[in-house]
């Protein structure tokens, strides 16, 4: 899909009817938890809140793609709306009080190149950490390119001289592009993503200034221990991804990496499955454990862990 299109497609004013119709197919004629935009101090998002009146005991600081695989070009928080407001309802269910989330708005390539979409994901960082204090209270999370800048955020905090007193609690992170250009993002047959395709997002992404193999810009090119060390969450990382991805060879790669750190990982690898597949099954699934299937593992998890 032409990133022209699928800014329109993913665009707030054609999701936004689309999801009150998903809701009414389901007898909600309003959102069941408070959600409102973010447009303030060059900072955009969406804030998702269970209480508005009350702080939050725990905040999901989320970064998205277009699942399409729009690398960096295209796609927008609403177009994850409903994968995030049912983040929300389950982490109430599962037993947090408050729960929060917010869901960054960084700008696309070509109308910014790296690391503009670094400083917006530390901008959003920040702000969630005004919100809540304390970081181990803050599980971060993306998928795809989003994990990507989520992954260049824990390597830019594992830099920092007092690291120990930023990094968040948790991290999930949805089929990771942990590698911008790899030899080994090969085409498959179930999954919809195009190496190519993905290889030219990335050259668009990166610029003339920087390069592909910088380890935060492209943070599978980070090989130091004692960096990922520093740089892992207080109570560790989920990884979840498709057996049949086009990222498969490099995740793996990343999670062998990450255990010789000695953190917590999580690895969930749904054998047979595409890209993104916890946000795609929301869609796609037929019941409701179907299409739930990915979120209920990631916040047993996250409760396990942060609860």
């Amino acid at each position: 899909m032409p990133a022209s299109i699928g800014r329109v497609f993913f665009s707030k004013g054609v999701i936004i009817p689309f999801l009150k119709f998903r809701m009414l197919r389901h007898g909600y004629l309003h959102s069941p938890v408070y959600w409102r935009d973010i447009d303030r101090d060059g900072l955009k998002g969406i804030w998702i809140t269970t209480d508005e009146t009350k702080e939050p005991d725990i905040i999901v600081y989320y970064c998205h793609v277009s699942y399409l695989g729009g690398g960096f070009s295209m796609g927008s928080s609403h177009f994850y709306l409903e994968f995030l407001l049912a983040w929300v309802t389950l982490l109430r269910e599962e037993g947090f009080h408050n729960p929060a989330l917010f869901a960054l708005e960084y700008t696309l390539v070509p109308d910014a190149v790296y690391p503009t979409q670094l400083q917006q994901t530390i901008a959003g960082y920040n702000h969630v950490l005004s919100i809540v204090g304390n970081p181990s209270r803050v599980c971060v999370g993306g998928d795809s390119a989003g994990a990507t800048l989520i992954l260049s955020l824990l390597l830019h905090l594992g830099n920092m001289t007092d690291y120990d007193q930023h990094l968040p609690g948790y991290a999930t992170l949805i089929s990771p592009w942990v590698t911008l250009v790899s030899p080994k993002n090969r085409d498959t047959a179930s999954d919809y993503l195009n190496a190519d395709s993905l290889h030219l997002y990335a050259r668009q992404y990166v610029g003339s200034k920087i390069s592909l193999n910088d380890p935060i810009a492209s943070p599978g090119h980070c090989t130091d221990i004692d960096w990922w060390q520093r740089a892992m969450p207080s109570n560790g990382l989920s990884i979840l991804f498709g057996g049949e991805e086009v990222f498969g060879p490099d995740t793996l790669d990343l999670i062998a990496m990450l255990e010789k750190t000695g953190a917590f990982i999580d690895v969930r690898e749904e054998r047979g499955s595409i890209h993104a597949w916890p946000v795609a099954r929301l869609f796609l699934g037929d019941s409701k454990a179907e299409r739930q299937k990915g979120l209920a593992e990631i916040v047993e998890v996250i409760h396990e862990r942060m609860g």
